[in-house]
């Protein structure tokens, strides 16, 4: 038998025994590549529809809780708040504050610190009617002061609302590169002095 021949032979079989241990190789990282970029997709998808599930709800109980602050002024303001009354603003507090604690867990820095002015803000407000319905308020706070804070709070949670959406990509830009549009929620300061004018009371 010619040795050659052999020779050839042989490295013939091992040349396409190589191909294909390469080619099933390759097959094999492209698969893998797939599969990962498919898992990154995936767990961008996730991790984007839980923030915005935690966006929506803190912006809804922000707002509520801002809302709840305001109907217990205006109570305050016409008659001595009832246990119902009471109630009512407690539970907006505690829903609000269970959503806080939850995204303080999911958002970036980007959102939780316009969410944080809007959380200290609601604390302050919530603690300067508290004060003038136990009869106690500190030197200066009236139901006009507390308002006045309270209507100051929207503009806050406007801005937090915009922040979440540039972070879910529904705005472009930076906050510098847009004018934080006020909801129709907002309201008129007009009425708010009217409201709590020359009327003003403490409990």
């Amino acid at each position: 038998m010619d040795v050659g021949a052999v020779l050839i032979a042989v490295a013939g079989v091992a040349g396409t025994l190589g191909g294909a241990l390469l080619t099933q190789r390759g097959a094999e990282k492209a698969k893998r590549r797939e599969l990962e970029t498919a898992q990154a997709l995936q767990e961008a998808r996730e991790s984007r529809e839980l923030r915005r599930s935690c966006y929506s709800g803190l912006h809804r109980d922000a707002r509520q809780f801002c809302t709840a602050l305001s109907r217990h002024l205006y109570v305050m303001r016409d008659r001595t708040p009832g246990d119902e009354d009471i109630q009512a603003l407690e539970s907006a507090k505690d829903t609000y504050r269970d959503r806080w604690s939850e995204a303080l867990m999911i958002a970036p820095d980007g959102v939780v610190a316009p969410a944080r002015e809007v959380n200290g803000a609601l604390n302050r407000v919530y603690g300067q009617v508290k004060r003038l319905e136990q009869g106690n308020p500190r030197p200066g706070e009236t139901l006009r002061s507390a308002a006045e804070a309270q209507h100051g709070v929207w503009p806050l949670i406007a801005a937090m609302r915009e922040a979440m959406r540039r972070d879910l990509g529904v705005t472009e830009g930076s906050g510098a590169d847009h004018a934080v549009e006020m909801p129709s929620y907002y309201g008129d300061s007009t009425a708010l002095l009217r409201d709590f004018g020359e009327q003003d009371r403490t409990p």
